[in-house]
C-alpha cells in the first residue's frame, strides 16, 4: 500500500501537525484519508476549515479510522492520549514528541506495538524541515520507508540511530533559532550602516537562504565557499576576521552542545 493509500490520524492538531498535514495534501494524500484528534477547539476548526480533514474530540474514532498514527501532543499529555486511543493492534506509530524515548512510547503503547520516534523542526511550516527518524524494536523496513516518505513530505529527512537524536534536536531542532538570531544581528548592522528595517532583514534571510542552498546543491565544505567570498585584502575577509576574533564558531559550536545536553536530560526525565 502506496503512502497515498494510507489512512493516516493525528493525536493532536497544533502547528506541527498542521504543518505535516500541509505537507501530505501538497504530496498528494487525499484529505479524506486524514484525521485528527483535537479537544482545543480554535485548532480543531482551524484544521478543519484550512484542510478540509475529518477532525473529532474522540481520539479512539481518530484510531479507528487510521493505519497510521501520528502522536502529535505535548509531552506530558501523551500517555492521557494514549489512553483514550482504544484499540491500537497493527497500528504503526509516528512519535515527534521532543524527549520522549522509543522504550517510554513503547511502554504505553505495547511492547509489540510498531513505534517509530522523529525529530522535525518548525521549517516544517513552511516544507523545509530537517527530520531526524529512528526506528523501535519492532518497526519494520516498510515502516521506516513509510516514515521517510512522510517526512520527506514537509522537507528532508533521514535515519539515525536513536542514540544520536539527542544531537539532532541540538542541531536541527533548536538551530533554527539560532538562525533567526543571525538574521535579526545581520539586519541590525544593516540598519546600522543606513539601510531601512525592512531592506535590512529581507536582505539578510534572502543571504541566510542563498548560503544554505549553495551548501546544499554544491555540497561543496562551508569552509571552502566562505573562502570563494573572501578576496585577499577584501571587505568580507575583514568581517570574517571579526567573527573570528569574538569566537562566534566557538558560540554557536556550545549552544548546539547545549541544546543536545538538555534534551538528553529530559529524555532521562521521561522514562
Amino acid at each position: 500500500m502506496t503512502l497515498k493509500e494510507q489512512k493516516i490520524g493525528f493525536l493532536g492538531a497544533g502547528k506541527m501537525a498542521s504543518a505535516i498535514i500541509k505537507g501530505l495534501l501538497k504530496y498528494g494524500v487525499p484529505a479524506d484519508n486524514i484525521a485528527a484528534g483535537e479537544r482545543w477547539a480554535p485548532a480543531a476548526d482551524a484544521a478543519r476549515k484550512e484542510f478540509g480533514i475529518y477532525v473529532t474530540e474522540d481520539n479512539a474514532e481518530v484510531v479507528k479510522r487510521s493505519d497510521i498514527l501520528i502522536i502529535a501532543v505535548k509531552p506530558k499529555d501523551i500517555a492521557e492520549a494514549l489512553s483514550t486511543a482504544g484499540e491500537t493492534k497493527d497500528k504503526l506509530f509516528i512519535s515527534i514528541a521532543a524527549g520522549v524515548t522509543i522504550d517510554s512510547l513503547e511502554k504505553l503503547v505495547g511492547d509489540k506495538a510498531r513505534v517509530i520516534r522523529v525529530m522535525p523542526n518548525i521549517c516544517a511550516t513552511v516544507l523545509q524541515s530537517a527530520t531526524g527518524i529512528s526506528r523501535g524494536t519492532n518497526a519494520t523496513d516498510a515502516d521506516a520507508a513509510i516514515a521517510m516518505e512522510i517526512f520527506s513530505a514537509i522537507g528532508a529527512a533521514m535515519e539515525i540511530n536513536e542514540n544520536l537524536l539527542d544531537a539532532v534536536t541540538g542541531l536541527s531542532g533548536s538551530g533554527p533559532a539560532f538562525i533567526f538570531q543571525i538574521i535579526e544581528a545581520m539586519a541590525d548592522g544593516g540598519v546600522y550602516a543606513g539601510l531601512d528595517r525592512n531592506t535590512a532583514q529581507l536582505l539578510a534571510a534572502q543571504t541566510v537562504l542563498g548560503a544554505a542552498t549553495m551548501v546544499v546543491e554544491s555540497g561543496m565544505h562551508p569552509g571552502a565557499l566562505k573562502d570563494m567570498v573572501c578576496s585577499p585584502g577584501g571587505t568580507t575577509i575583514e568581517g570574517v576576521s571579526v567573527l573570528e576574533q569574538r569566537a562566534v564558531r566557538a558560540a554557536f559550536i556550545d549552544a548546539v552542545i547545549a541544546a543536545a545536553d538538555k534534551s538528553e536530560q529530559l529524555g532521562k526525565k521521561s522514562k
